[in-house]
């Protein structure tokens, strides 16, 4: 399913919290939010974050947004609440050779179901980010730009951004050379200069075509485009 209940609305006013409400006024509780980090990007991991939040003033995380939109200062703020606050929570790594061999679309729709499957509390209702994931378990609804409208799927984006950045600046230790711990493995001008110097690092994904071509090797015919907008 992705709709809301019958019955069920949500005022555009109805702030970061308003899915939430609006679901639980229809008894259907707990309530999870699961998002990803790094689907855009052509070197690391992708990760997804499932989070349940409390009920109430309990679950109410000073602070809490896309995770795009805040600092990584906030972020990290963001991210301790939510591990202490949340009723549940999980966090879900895709290795960059499984991006490769499933493709990005699998790769990460895996990695959603994954993330819910891990939760210890399983959830009677999933709000996804953008589109929707079947195999959750539970009914959902996709919610467009859901990391900025339902705080449960803005939490899981923390989880997922803040888990793959630690990632990131630990794979830059083992590879300054593309100073992965500044771009985050996301395709910049400074990326592109080092991949055209040292060619593709081992944790690079090879289906990508500006990888691809850095290797000398031909492109996929389902590669990316070169740039993608980050999804952080």
């Amino acid at each position: 399913m992705s709709r809301l209940p019958t019955g069920a609305t949500v005022r555009r006013d109805a702030g970061l919290y308003g899915y939430e409400r609006a679901l639980r006024r229809h008894g259907l509780e707990p309530i999870a939010g699961v998002d990803e980090a790094g689907r855009g990007a052509c070197a690391g991991p992708l990760v997804a974050g499932a989070a349940i939040l409390p009920a109430g003033k309990a679950g109410v995380i000073p602070g809490l947004a896309d995770s795009k939109l805040l600092t990584a200062a906030a972020r990290e703020r963001c991210y301790d609440e939510v591990v202490k606050r949340a009723l549940a929570w999980s966090v879900v790594v895709i290795s960059h050779d499984e991006c490769d061999r499933l493709g990005m679309h699998v790769a990460n729709v895996e990695a959603l179901r994954r993330a819910v499957a891990k939760l210890a509390l399983p959830p009677s209702y999933v709000l996804t980010d953008g589109f929707p994931v079947d195999g959750l378990g539970a009914p959902g609804l996709a919610v467009w730009k859901g990391d900025r409208v339902a705080a449960c799927v803005a939490a899981a984006s923390v989880l997922a951004k803040v888990t793959r950045d630690r990632l990131m600046v630990e794979l830059d230790e083992q590879w300054p050379s593309y100073d992965f711990r500044t771009h985050k493995g996301y395709i910049t001008a400074t990326h592109t200069a080092a991949l055209e110097e040292h060619g593709p690092s081992p944790v690079h994904r090879m289906r990508f075509v500006n990888v691809r071509r850095a290797a000398g090797l031909e492109p996929f015919p389902e590669s990316l485009p070169d740039l993608e907008p980050s999804d952080g």
